[in-house]
């Protein structure tokens, strides 16, 4: 491993700068090198790379909207014997806590980036001789990302689709539930997917959903402050709905009441919001069924038999 970071950073210093960690997925350690201290993630599986790229390409769009604080991504190596390394900034980070508040409206920023671009375009469209910095914006249309992000470790289908619910049930639900059925045939929960699929619509009413860029995984273990504020990591992202963002966020706690409340200050709740939160959740629940077991089979049941009722 260390062969390859001096080989691609083109470092001839590098030092464990005493700071690692990484969750239930990938290692993480910092070094000093040439140009500074890196954090490395390292995995060793075989989807390594596919899961470093999505997540190089998420902190990547969302530091180009300039909203939230996220890690400067450098560069992912595949490794000889298998496996792969992510090398992005090291930033000193500790527990969110005094910039709770800050972060609500940072991400509510990020949430509300694509739509202002949306909107700036629609004013320039009559301007004559637009700057170049203009010709540059990019407004997206639809619900996808332009890579393969992974959320934990399975793969998110992200094909670019023009409707939300659409996108939602076949792109994120309809594959946990695949899972679900291969690896446990659940004739419950099957049962249950399939009334709930012709309940979703109606759960939306007449909502027009602008895409929003998410980071995609945002639990309390995936946010962080330094000195500047506040900051996000190890996003899966893509572009959807803004209030899919908030579902996980709810579920293992580590958000703070001033959070949610200067995120819907500039983002306020709509009608039925409590009901999609739930549907959301189910995604969530699905996803830690598939990743760690039946110990999560219980919570997606429930929200499946409250949703239809």
């Amino acid at each position: 491993m260390e062969a390859a970071l001096r080989r691609e950073l083109g470092t001839s210093v590098l030092r464990p700068a005493g700071h690692s960690g990484g969750g239930c997925i990938s290692h993480g350690e910092s070094f000093h090198t040439d140009h500074g201290k890196v954090y490395v993630k390292c995995n060793a599986k075989a989807e390594a790379r596919r899961m470093f790229d999505g997540e190089m390409a998420s902190l990547t769009t969302i530091l180009q909207t300039q909203t939230v604080k996220v890690p400067k991504p450098i560069k992912v190596i595949d490794l000889p014997e298998g496996g792969a390394l992510f090398v992005m900034e090291h930033l000193d980070m500790r527990s969110l806590n005094r910039h709770a508040e800050k972060l609500g409206i940072q991400l509510a920023d990020l949430h509300l980036h694509n739509q202002k671009l949306g909107e700036k375009l629609k004013k320039d469209a009559n301007a004559i001789g637009k700057s170049e910095d203009q010709m540059d914006i990019h407004f997206v249309e639809e619900f996808g990302f332009n890579s393969v992000t992974c959320c934990g470790y399975l793969p998110q289908v992200n094909d670019w689709q023009q409707d939300w619910v659409n996108f939602f049930t076949r792109q994120r639900i309809q594959p946990q539930m695949d899972l679900i059925e291969k690896n446990s045939g659940d004739r419950e929960a099957r049962e249950l997917w399939a009334q709930l699929q012709l309940k979703i619509p109606s759960l939306f009413g007449e909502l027009k959903i602008v895409p929003a860029l998410l980071h995609g995984d945002l639990w309390g273990g995936n946010v962080a402050e330094d000195d500047s504020g506040p900051v996000i990591f190890d996003p899966a992202s893509f572009y959807g709905h803004s209030e899919y963002e908030l579902a996980i966020a709810g579920m293992f706690g580590g958000f703070s009441g001033s959070f949610y409340s200067a995120y819907h200050s500039k983002i306020p709740k709509a009608a039925g919001f409590d009901k999609r939160l739930k549907l959301y959740q189910l995604f969530h629940y699905m996803n830690h069924w598939n990743h760690f077991g039946g110990g999560y089979r219980g919570s997606s049941i429930n929200i499946m038999k409250n949703l239809v009722k």
